[in-house]
């Protein structure tokens, strides 16, 4: 094949989300969708308000609400009272929602296994690297893109 870096690398990744989507539709995480893991990765380790979450996520807190009430819908995301303040209300992953990241971590670690991970990582990397995006990730300010 003869494409630029660039354009191979979003078409692999978007390839591999697809993939990786398609396995957890086919265990029963219907309708999930990709810009659900941008939302899903600042809810593992916290529980972030709505505002909290659009601040996070880059977008307004319309764009997050939204999002929020997909992932409700689904049964992946409760909304609770703050432990202080019972007026605020935080979202966190549900029982399911934690399955989902389990399921997911899997599915990803057992594509890296067979397209030798290492390997490709390290090239993905270096071109985060050398685009100015590793900083971002690392932050995770790397914002929905659907």
């Amino acid at each position: 094949m003869d494409i630029d870096l660039a354009t191979l690398a979003y078409l692999a990744g978007s390839s591999a989300n697809d993939a990786i989507l398609r396995q957890l539709h086919e265990i029963g995480h219907e309708g999930v969708r990709v810009s659900h893991g941008y939302v899903i990765q600042h809810l593992i380790e916290g529980a972030p308000t709505v505002s909290e979450l659009g601040e996070l996520l880059g977008v307004t807190q319309q764009a997050a609400s939204k999002q929020l009430l997909e992932l409700e819908r689904l049964g992946y995301v409760a909304r609770v009272p703050d432990r202080v303040d019972s007026r605020i209300r935080r979202a966190q992953l549900t029982g399911r929602g934690r399955r989902l990241v389990d399921d997911s971590r899997r599915f990803r670690r057992q594509l890296d296994a067979r397209v030798g991970g290492d390997e490709a990582k390290r090239a993905l990397i270096r071109l985060l690297d050398a685009t100015g995006g590793s900083g971002n990730v690392l932050r995770r300010r790397v914002a929905p893109s659907d």
